[in-house]
């Protein structure tokens, strides 16, 4: 029986499946989930991720460990740890650049958080070489806090799925998949009866509010994390800075938006992260935040464009290539001001590297 299937069957007995409940389904279900058999990154895959664009963005985000490291004071242990390592990358990449810096590397404890068994064996492969040997854990909850943490989350933030609301002429009603008269699932709206917080914001009748509960619980728990055991939390993905309304549920295959509800488990689901509810949740916690800054912001800031003409100068053939991926990840029409970047730290004193104040 697919997962279509199976989730139709459910849906039956049971009523109606939140957006976020369906997307959480599609991307993890152990037996059909998306990430949990078939994740497909890179060119030839489903969608491409900033470390696969250039290895310009690992070595960066390496450089930016190194110096949160040295501000640090240079502790003799501390956790480098990566949530969702992708194919492993930006890791191999960021510990290449590592080596710059005496000490750093011979301190690190190398920790990676990966759900998906496909991809930790393709992390496993890439990093068999590396100059430390990662260990994997499940959940941020098994990092120990005896040392400070240097955390690096890539694009995770928008696999935490949110529930939408709508509001209309009636009041507020939640968004859920439903069954139509075959096997076909569809959306449909279900009243809400209590239990709901309006929103801060203006939203006129027949716009989606997303409410990203999951992610908050994310930020909270970084916070905790850096909070109890010092350090810094770099996140970035594409979002919104600020609250508002949108409905920016997608299913991308082979870099093709499809429809989410037409194949569950073939394609990848992703809503926007919600950067101001992670860094409140995350803010409560204990730990300090910075604000939100474009992605191609941070990169010029920790040097991308002098990276990209050092690359340049040792390979002029490749000079054109490098200079689209260099468009790629800071143009404000790519990736530039769509993907954001932000940071959970402690102890209030530190600066982090990319946001100083």
């Amino acid at each position: 029986m697919t997962l279509k299937s199976r989730i139709a069957r459910e849906i039956v007995l049971t009523g109606p499946m939140t957006v976020a409940d369906y997307v959480t389904r599609c991307l993890h279900d152990p037996q059909d989930g998306y990430y949990a058999t078939r994740p497909a990154l890179g060119e030839g895959g489903d969608f491409i991720t900033a470390p696969l664009v250039s290895q310009m963005f690992g070595e960066l985000i390496g450089l930016w460990a190194v110096e949160t490291w040295t501000r640090l004071g240079a502790p003799e242990r501390f956790r480098l740890v990566e949530v969702g390592p992708g194919d492993g990358t930006l890791m191999d990449d960021a510990l290449r650049a590592a080596r710059v810096m005496p000490g750093f590397l011979e301190a690190c404890d190398l920790v990676l958080i990966e759900p998906s068994g496909p991809l930790r064996t393709v992390q496993e492969r890439r990093l068999a070489d590396a100059d430390v040997a990662p260990r994997w854990v499940r959940s941020l909850e098994a990092i120990e806090t005896d040392a400070p943490v240097i955390l690096i989350a890539n694009e995770v933030l928008d696999c935490l799925p949110a529930r939408q609301f709508v509001k209309t002429d009636d009041g507020w009603a939640e968004r859920r998949i439903g069954v139509d008269d075959g096997d076909g699932l569809i959306f449909g709206l279900v009243g809400i009866t209590g239990g709901f917080t309006r929103p801060a914001f203006e939203v006129e009748p027949g716009q989606v509010v997303e409410i990203a509960d999951q992610q908050a619980a994310f930020g909270r728990d970084l916070g905790r994390l850096v909070g109890a055991a010092s350090g810094a939390a770099l996140l970035i993905d594409y979002g919104r800075d600020r609250a508002g309304p949108g409905d920016t549920l997608q299913a991308l295959k082979r870099h093709q938006k499809v429809d989410p509800l037409a194949d569950p488990g073939r394609a990848d689901l992703t809503q926007w992260a919600d950067f101001p509810a992670v860094l409140e949740a995350a803010l409560q916690a204990g730990a300090d935040v910075t604000g939100c800054r474009g992605q191609g912001d941070l990169l010029r800031a920790l040097g991308i464009e002098t990276r990209a003409q050092r690359l340049m100068s040792g390979r002029p053939e490749a000079a054109p290539v490098i200079a689209r991926q260099l468009e790629r990840l800071i143009g404000d029409t790519q990736m530039g001001t769509l993907f954001k970047a932000a940071a959970i730290f402690s102890p209030r004193s530190l600066s982090v590297p990319g946001f100083e104040r």
